[in-house]
């Protein structure tokens, strides 16, 4: 009895094919929260001056992105305030005093 050889060559590497894929897909998402972590800190610092509290309140809005370097397809974009009880005060609407008293 002879032995019967397949051989089977596929044309192109479907490993190197999803790999690509996969690459894509990394940076579609990374560029995608960099995208939309930048666009949310610049709306909040235009509303945050748009309300006359000024240029120094809405430079304490930062962002940052993780990962930091490189792509994934689990990448995120972090926003936050550096003045968060500013901030807080103004978006809830308590009364604010200087230290002398006066409104």
């Amino acid at each position: 009895m002879t032995a019967m050889k397949l051989k089977l060559d596929i044309d192109p590497d479907i490993v190197a094919m999803m790999a690509a894929e996969v690459a894509a897909g990394e940076r579609a998402v990374t560029a995608a929260m960099r995208e939309a972590g930048t666009g949310l800190k610049s709306a909040w610092r235009l509303q945050i001056t748009g309300a006359g509290l000024g240029p120094r309140l809405a430079n304490s809005i930062r962002s940052q992105n993780f990962p930091r370097s490189g792509e994934s397809l689990d990448a995120a974009a972090l926003v936050w305030s550096k003045a968060p009880v500013i901030v807080g005060a103004h978006d809830t609407g308590p009364l604010i005093r200087s230290k002398n008293g006066l409104s």
